[in-house]
Parts: C-alpha cells; sequence; structure tokens
C-alpha cells in the first residue's frame, strides 16, 4: 500500500508542474524514439543484405569471364582462351567438395509475342539452375534433362518478362519468338526483390527480367557461340544430375555449389588456382564468393550500428542529466514539505523512495512516448527516405528498459540529497 501512495503523491507532484514535466520527458522521448528508429534502420539494412547475397546463394561460388589485365596479343601468346566448360570440367575433377557446377552463357535479344517487342538477357543453362539460385517457377515448369540433350525451343521466363508481354494473361504454353526462333514458354520464374545496391555491388544479376532456355539449345541455335566440327561431347555430373554439354564451348558464368561441410574460403582459393594455372597466370576471371560478402557487409553494418546506438545514446544521457536537474530544482522547491514529512515520522528512506519513484515515473512515461515517437520516426524514414526498416521486439524492450535504467541512475542523486536534509532546517526553509 506504501508504494501506491508514494506514486499518487509523486503523480500530484509532476502534475502539479506539467510543463516542467512535459520538458523533463523530451530528452528521454526523443532517446528513446531515436534508438528505435536507429536500430530499425540497422535491423532492415542487416535483412536486405542477408536477402541480396541469398539471391547469389550463401553455399556457392560465382566466377565470372572478365577481359582480363593484359593485351589481347599478350592474352593470345598466353594460350587463355577465357572461361570455358573445359574449366568447368577440370574444378569438377580436382575439387572433390564440390556438389555440382552450372554454367551460364548469356546474350540480349529481341523477344517478341504478338506486337510487342522486347529486349532480354536471354540466359543458357542446365537443369540444376534452380537448385543453385533457389529459382523454382511458381506456374509451369523448368526445362529437364530431356530438353537439354534435344536441343529443345522452350523457355522459362522471369516474373519481369511476364509482366512486359503477358500481363495478366497465363504465358504458360504461349509461343514467344527470340531472335529468329520461335520457342514454348514452359514456367515463369518466381518474382525476387532485387535492388540496384544488389546488382551494382553484389553482381546480382535481374532474375526477373531474365529469359531461360537450355544450354544446349543456346550454344546451337542462338549463335552465341559456333559449333566448331569434332567438337567432342561429354556428361558433365552435378549431383545426382547429368548433363550432357559440348566440351571447350566458352561461357559467362560458373555457378559452384559446394558441399555443406567444406569450407567456402578454402574452396575459393582452390579453385583460384586451378584457373589460374589453366588460364597461364592471365586474370580473365573474377570469383565472387557470397559468404564472404555477407561477412564484410555485416562488419560495416555493425560499425554502423555502433555509431547511431552511440548516437542514441548520448540523446538518453542528455535526457538523464535532464531529469536529474528537474528533480533537483524540485526539491529545493519542496524543501518544505520534506520537513513536515520528516517531523511527523517519515523515515530517510521513505523520502528517498518517493523521489526515485518520480523519477522513475518520469523516465517510464518518456520512455512509453518514445516508443510510439520511435515507430513513427520509423514510419517517417520508410515512407520518405524508401530505406527498408524493422523494429524488432528487443529494440523495443531494450529501449524501454534503458529509459527506466536512466531514471533510477539520474534519479539517485536528487533523492539521496532530499533524503538527507535536516528536518529542522527544512521546516524553516522559506
Amino acid at each position: 500500500m506504501r508504494e501506491f501512495e508514494n506514486i499518487k503523491i509523486g503523480l500530484i507532484a509532476l502534475r502539479a508542474n506539467r510543463l516542467r514535466t512535459m520538458l523533463t520527458m523530451l530528452g528521454v522521448i526523443f532517446g528513446v524514439g531515436a534508438v528505435i528508429a536507429m536500430m530499425s534502420i540497422g535491423e532492415g539494412a542487416r535483412q536486405e543484405t542477408l536477402e541480396q547475397i541469398e539471391l547469389l546463394g550463401t553455399n556457392n561460388i560465382i566466377i565470372n569471364r572478365t577481359q582480363g589485365n593484359v593485351s589481347s596479343k599478350k592474352s593470345k601468346a598466353s594460350f587463355s582462351r577465357g572461361l570455358s566448360m573445359d574449366d568447368a570440367r577440370s574444378i569438377m575433377a580436382i575439387h572433390s567438395g564440390v556438389e555440382y557446377i552450372t554454367p551460364i552463357i548469356k546474350k540480349k535479344n529481341k523477344v517478341t509475342f504478338k506486337s510487342k517487342i522486347i529486349t532480354a538477357d536471354i540466359i543458357g543453362t542446365l537443369p540444376n539452375y534452380p537448385m543453385m539460385f533457389n529459382s523454382n517457377p511458381t506456374s509451369g515448369r523448368f526445362f529437364n534433362q530431356s530438353n537439354l540433350e534435344s536441343y529443345s525451343n522452350v523457355c522459362v521466363i522471369g516474373s519481369g518478362i511476364k509482366e512486359k508481354l503477358f500481363k495478366y494473361v497465363d504465358a504458360v504454353s504461349k509461343k514467344i519468338k527470340i531472335g529468329n526462333l520461335w520457342f514454348e514458354v514452359i514456367g515463369v520464374i518466381a518474382a525476387k526483390n532485387i535492388t540496384e545496391t544488389a546488382q551494382s555491388d553484389y553482381s546480382v544479376r535481374n532474375f526477373n527480367d531474365d529469359i531461360y532456355i537450355p544450354y544446349t539449345t543456346s550454344v546451337n541455335k542462338l549463335d552465341r557461340f559456333k559449333e566448331e566440327e569434332n567438337n567432342e561431347f561429354f556428361f558433365f555430373w552435378g549431383g545426382d544430375r547429368d548433363a550432357k554439354v559440348i566440351d571447350r564451348t566458352y561461357v559467362d558464368q560458373l555457378a559452384i555449389k559446394i558441399k555443406d561441410d567444406q569450407s567456402i574460403g578454402k574452396s575459393g582459393e582452390l579453385i583460384e588456382k586451378i584457373l589460374t594455372r589453366r588460364h597461364y597466370g592471365v586474370e580473365d576471371f573474377e570469383i565472387i564468393i557470397p559468404e564472404q560478402l555477407l561477412e564484410q557487409k555485416q562488419k560495416t553494418q555493425r560499425i554502423f550500428n555502433i555509431v547511431m546506438g552511440a548516437i542514441a545514446g548520448i540523446s538518453l544521457l542528455v535526457g538523464g542529466i535532464g531529469i536529474m536537474n528537474i528533480m533537483l530544482a524540485n526539491i529545493m522547491e519542496r524543501t518544505k514539505e520534506i520537513g513536515i514529512r520528516r517531523a511527523v515520522g517519515a523515515t530517510r528512506q521513505n523520502v528517498l523512495t518517493q523521489f526515485m519513484y518520480e523519477s522513475i515515473m518520469i523516465s517510464i512515461v518518456g520512455g512509453i512516448l518514445g516508443i510510439v515517437v520511435g515507430f513513427l520516426l520509423t514510419s517517417m524514414i520508410t515512407g520518405y527516405a524508401e530505406w527498408r526498416t524493422a523494429i524488432t521486439l528487443p529494440s523495443v524492450f531494450l529501449a524501454f528498459f534503458v529509459s527506466a535504467g536512466i531514471g533510477i541512475i539520474f534519479g539517485i542523486y536528487p533523492a539521496k540529497k532530499a533524503a538527507s536534509k535536516d528536518p529542522i532546517e527544512s521546516l524553516r526553509y522559506e
């Protein structure tokens, strides 16, 4: 009951100086709001980074064909002919930790459906592509081994292509023209959220605007590479699926799936050594390890979170100092009240407890209002700055309990000062 009495007395005292109390709370309100907003920005950035990196596959290693760092004449002299299926076969033969490899060749081409004409990236790849990049069709299916071996004119389109060519019409079983060839649409890939940052920083392709066709169809029918006489065919193993492809075909990208029990970093080093030896030292390839990109981004994000947390912490510190100053002013004004309470039997502990309750109430009410402000700030950041944010329960609880802690820490000194006042001197105070 005594606790309720202390709370009641504290509320009466705070209501008696509404403006002062509100001004005291402002520091806590904006401090808590800043903590929630900053943590929501950090969490939103973390989630977005993870999603974008996962588009490449955290267990994958991506090898891109590049122009190289030497002149074309020197490159020819070094006998480096660029990234090829022969490289893929060597990697599979040497590195036992590879689960499967997916070759990718890319070419822009004109795509026509009825009166609609667009330009799109045509991706020649293998049936294991969806397993590599988690790109499963929402309707229809991906092409299979039979389509690959028969050079079938079938394709799977991204959600962006579906929107451009078909709008709300079901695209499966429709015929589209790629270059001068007709292809049957057999599937539509699920839409993916791909940001400009992911495309520029992580070399993530906009899968939504891709059209996927069998690798062999791309090589032999779209003239991506001229088929030479006496090309050898070999079976290219990947996991539990085989793909019959042409040896010594040059590719734009190799996507390599590493087994779960293998080190991605060490696998990347081994693959780099294999390719460097095969390409005679010519750096005409680029190795991207999504897991390492994620680690680097998370390290940068942690630094950002620490800086933002420190700024928000300073706001809370200022709010705590404000509470202490106002409580000291209250004690001066209520010196006679303290003397009367002591004269009628209140102990030092009773006085200390009462002023501690007042300090904690200011910080708790300020914390609750700060949570509301934090939600509003987060909503404004998302709406106007178009940053991704994510408010989590731990961030809300952390901000609230920190505000309560501020009230306790900065209320101790004023409360002790009030409790230590001499009753007789307090009664004589005017």
